[in-house]
């Protein structure tokens, strides 16, 4: 395997970054009325029935048009929707401040968010500026939890790209994704001492191949969003780190699917510099309620797309913004994608599907993800930290799956379940934990 391979790998697991994380204690309710009755199965024969609840790029793969799309052995179980009430240190953030939260429209297009202390910044967006609030939430409700990982004591992640000729490399990699600031559970304080002015960091490092191990990405995202992150890689074989430039947004991780932009399991740019239009509201199918049964791969995946099966849990009819999301016309010249539409959970703040169209508004990328709830003690509820994620390349016939669970049903530790080593700012929170890897 060669280096640039293993850093693909590396890079592609930044997908499910933090799509992991929204504090929402669940309570039962009856399926949405009048959408999907629960107890359908969706397949082949009778998916059309159904397509007004489908993202765009979930239709595409059903019509079969393209290289990706829906095997023929495709199933669908709906299940009864669930609602997810913020838990009480989030609500009370949210209620406290989202009512002095507001965006500021700068020259050429961008924007800034002000007043912003924890919570969701935006709980009812309205407009002006509808589409770039549910944005805003987005970037920020679902960081609600304060610490995620995947170690060798807990298990790691596993990230896998696939090929037209259905060749498939994989890697699991050791992550530890960290909320500095804005931090809204209780017994904690809103910001790190230790991380004055970050919002968040993300590290992630190869644990096998073992000939690559130890080759390590790491990002801290500031709590100023017109301010650049931060990003550095360790290359074991210098036994140094290496500053990365974040001018190349659009530049592909090593053959994998996923851009800087994309690799948060979704959105993961800097919002400042994007427009986002609303569309409309829609009900949509989206798998909120994932169990570990993507931990055994490639059996319990419906390949060769790589999509779920009915053990992965039921389908559901969830309400979701959908919003367009493009570079401000000052710094779109260059930028790989035309734009981004996604379908955005009202509940969750979280984006269960992305379409990436090319600047000639073809549709290029599809991105579904499936996530799952765990109960966090500090929280006092549950928080997304389970998920699985799939990205078709339709034009040039190539996926990146990921999956936080393992094949022994071990999955991602959040918050007080993460072991205390973990917890160490200086070591995975900063720039300066990449010279310590090898010591």
């Amino acid at each position: 395997m060669h280096v640039r391979d293993a850093y693909r790998l590396l890079l592609c697991v930044t997908f499910i970054l933090w799509p992991l994380v929204a504090l929402v204690p669940a309570q039962e309710t009856e399926s949405a009325q009048g959408t999907i009755p629960v107890g359908t199965k969706i397949t082949m024969q009778n998916w059309q029935q159904y397509k007004q609840f489908m993202p765009d790029g979930m239709v595409a793969l059903f019509e079969g048009k393209y290289f990706w799309k829906m095997p023929s052995d495709v199933e669908m179980d709906v299940g009864p929707t669930r609602r997810y009430p913020m838990p009480p240190g989030y609500a009370a953030m949210t209620e406290k401040y989202g009512n002095q939260t507001h965006v500021v429209a700068l020259p050429g297009g961008t924007f800034d968010l002000k007043n912003y202390v924890g919570g969701l910044p935006f709980p009812n967006p309205t407009e002006p500026y509808k589409g770039w609030k549910i944005l805003a939430n987005q970037r920020f409700g679902t960081l609600a939890g304060r610490i995620l990982a995947a170690t060798p004591e807990t298990g790691l992640f596993t990230g896998c790209v696939q090929d037209r000729f259905y060749n498939i490399a994989c890697g699991k990699n050791l992550v530890v994704f960290r909320r500095l600031g804005f931090i809204s559970q209780p017994g904690y304080p809103n910001s790190e001492s230790e991380a004055p002015g970050a919002f968040a960091s993300q590290f992630i490092m190869i644990w096998q191949p073992e000939n690559f191990k130890y080759l390590s990405d790491f990002t801290i995202f500031y709590q100023d969003i017109k301010r650049e992150e931060d990003n550095y890689i360790f290359a074991p074989a210098l036994r140094r780190s290496l500053r990365v430039s974040t001018f190349a947004r659009c530049s592909p991780l090593f053959g994998g699917d996923y851009t800087k932009d994309d690799a948060r399991a979704g959105f993961n740019g800097r919002i400042s510099i994007f427009q986002a239009d609303f569309l409309r509201d829609q009900k949509i199918l989206a798998l909120t309620e994932l169990t570990t049964a993507d931990g055994l791969f490639p059996e319990n995946w419906d390949m060769p797309l790589g999509w779920a099966k009915p053990s992965w849990g039921s389908w559901t009819v969830r309400d979701a913004w959908v919003i367009d999301v493009r570079r401000v016309p000052m710094l779109a010249p260059g930028y790989c994608y035309g734009k981004r539409v996604m379908y955005i959970d009202k509940q969750i703040s979280k984006d269960v599907w992305d379409d990436l169209y090319d600047h000639n508004m073809k549709l290029w990328k599809v991105l579904s993800q499936e996530l799952g709830m765990k109960f966090s003690h500090a929280a006092g509820g549950e928080v997304l930290a389970r998920s699985a994620s799939q990205m078709w390349d339709l034009q040039n016939d190539h996926a990146t799956l990921g999956r936080s669970a393992g094949q022994d049903g071990r999955d991602f530790v959040i918050d007080d379940e993460v072991p205390g080593q973990y917890e160490d700012i200086p070591k995975y929170s900063s720039p300066g934990g990449l010279m310590a890897i090898m010591r």
